[in-house]
């Protein structure tokens, strides 16, 4: 346990930095979205095409891993919503489902699961991620506008697919796998400049999950009871790693082939926290941001000993 926590610590080390420096004013509001950018537009993609570039494109589109880590988050997404709708409403409970079938894949999951498991873990991690970036979210999106009726659905659900087009990493992993399909690799003066920006990308976006929880935490004065968001955060921690291994198992049983690092990796992925941007995506959709917020404020917090808990678990 302590190997594990001493790969770990740092990671969440970062987080808490972030969320001390904005509570302490050491980080001005306004700059976190300076941070964002540089991770989302910078950093981040030239992290992911690098990890894209350099593994084998079979394992990058392996259906098996696909399969098992698509239907383990539709089954979380749309259980968490039928189960907090008559409470919550469409809108609210579908977010609420949102951020506990996302994953902080993007932000912390590659570079933590590379540093724990090798790099050979991103080809596994990289399309949970495209699968949580279009499939999870669109499905989520489209159902918090039933409320609102059919035609309003479908309006959110290509407001969604606009969103996706719009995000730089689908298109970075998308190149990355298209440079290992045809093992092209960039001129050395590039290649370095990507490298130094996806050396970059850690750091940051460690950070910037703090900054970003904190300005969540202070924007949202509202109150919200602990059952609305404690149970939903334990459930992304406990419960979605927890079906993304009985999928696997099935999937074992079923005679498909799954390799055990890729098991080990979709476990571990699943334990990961809530992904930060979900809240910014909840206002933009009218839904309760103070509700999303907590819920991945009390992930991320309890991620320490949970995930480090996964780690030991799947060995």
């Amino acid at each position: 346990m302590l190997s594990v926590l001493s790969v770990t610590f740092p990671f969440f080390a970062l987080v808490l930095a972030g969320y001390a420096a904005t509570r302490l004013g050491l980080l001005p509001l306004p700059a976190i979205a300076g941070l964002n950018s540089f991770v989302l537009y910078f950093a981040l993609p030239c992290m992911l095409y690098r990890f894209g570039a350099q593994t084998p494109i079979a394992q990058l589109l392996d259906p098996v891993v696909a399969g098992v880590y698509l239907f383990s988050g539709l089954v979380m997404a749309l259980g968490t919503t039928f189960a907090t709708r008559a409470r919550w409403g469409w809108n609210d409970a579908a977010f609420g489902a949102l951020v506990a079938a996302f994953p902080n894949s993007g932000f912390m999951g590659v570079p933590l699961l590379v540093a724990l498991l090798g790099q050979a873990s991103a080809g596994t991690v990289i399309p949970t991620m495209a699968l949580d970036m279009i499939v999870t979210s669109s499905l989520c999106i489209a159902l918090s506008r039933l409320s609102l009726g059919g035609g309003s659905a479908a309006r959110a659900l290509r407001l969604a697919l606009r969103g996706v087009l719009a995000n730089p990493l689908p298109w970075s992993i998308a190149l990355g796998a298209m440079a290992s399909a045809a093992s092209l690799s960039l001129p050395a003066p590039l290649e370095q400049t990507v490298a130094m920006l996806a050396a970059a990308a850690s750091p940051v976006a460690l950070f910037a999950i703090g900054a970003v929880l904190a300005r969540s935490q202070m924007n949202h004065a509202e109150r919200v009871a602990p059952r609305d968001y404690v149970p939903v955060a334990l459930a992304k921690l406990l419960l979605h790693p927890l079906l993304v291994w009985l999928a696997c198992q099935v999937a074992l049983l079923l005679g498909l082939e799954l390799a055990p690092l890729a098991v080990t990796t979709l476990v571990l992925v699943a334990a990961l926290p809530s992904a930060s941007n979900v809240s910014l995506l909840a206002e933009r959709f009218g839904a309760h941001g103070g509700r999303v917020a907590r819920i991945i404020l009390v992930s991320t917090g309890l991620a320490f000993v949970t995930f480090s808990g996964a780690v030991v678990w799947v060995g």
